[in-house]
């Protein structure tokens, strides 16, 4: 079974709508779901297709991407040309995760969709967490953070990260072998620099079972 994350795009611009999905389906992990172009195509599709984030425009043909925020019972980010600053601050009071501005790049969408992922594994991994837990998952949505917890790394640690050739992707226990450590060991310390974004999680599918996650350094594949 799929774990990727589905995304919905909102956007009034079909090419626009399209460019964006295969910006998605580009980022490891995440699922591009069929666009909606009105905001009530959107509450339609998030309630049927129950998305895990929306990305939204400001601009719809129907009404406001910033009402439609606030009746969104789901994850948000707006990918908008609306840069005045009500616009910005209308869309932060209403909860969007994010605020990134059109035109941008397949690497900029790309970044932000990682960042959201760490701050999904940094939260999904318990039922409650304490303050640091929380102040890490808000630092972990900012695009391009990176060792938010401040900590020296220990020898283990740097030692995993090291493992991780440019370019190269690694299961849990080929690091484990790489290194000299269990696989339970690696698999942790993978974890922990994922969430602080040194390292990128990545999914291979192959033709029965789960996806086996893959590791290596972000941006250089």
């Amino acid at each position: 079974m799929s774990t990727d994350l589905r995304v919905l795009i909102v956007d009034d611009d079909f090419h626009v709508a399209r460019l964006h999905a295969a910006y998605v389906d580009s980022v490891a992990g995440f699922l591009a779901l069929s666009p909606a172009g009105t905001t009530a195509q959107a509450l339609q599709s998030v309630h049927s297709l129950r998305p895990d984030l929306v990305l939204l425009d400001v601009y719809l043909p129907d009404g406001s991407g910033l009402d439609l925020l606030g009746q969104l019972d789901v994850d948000a980010m707006m990918l908008t040309a609306a840069s005045d600053a009500v616009s910005i601050r209308t869309a932060t009071r209403r909860g969007a995760l994010a605020y990134l501005l059109k035109p941008f790049t397949a690497e900029a969408l790309a970044q932000q969709l990682r960042a959201y992922a760490r701050y999904r594994r940094i939260l999904d991994r318990q039922q409650a967490v304490d303050q640091d837990t929380i102040e890490k998952a808000r630092r972990a949505l900012f695009a391009g953070e990176v060792s938010t917890s401040g900590k020296p790394r220990t020898a283990t640690e740097s030692a995993v990260l090291e493992s991780l050739e440019p370019g190269e992707q690694y299961s849990a226990a080929e690091v484990a072998e790489r290194v000299g450590v269990s696989r339970a060991t690696a698999q942790r310390y993978l974890s922990s620099l994922a969430d602080d974004g040194a390292v990128e999680i990545q999914l291979r599918y192959g033709t029965t079972g789960r996806p086996e996650h893959r590791y290596g350094v972000p941006g250089r594949r």
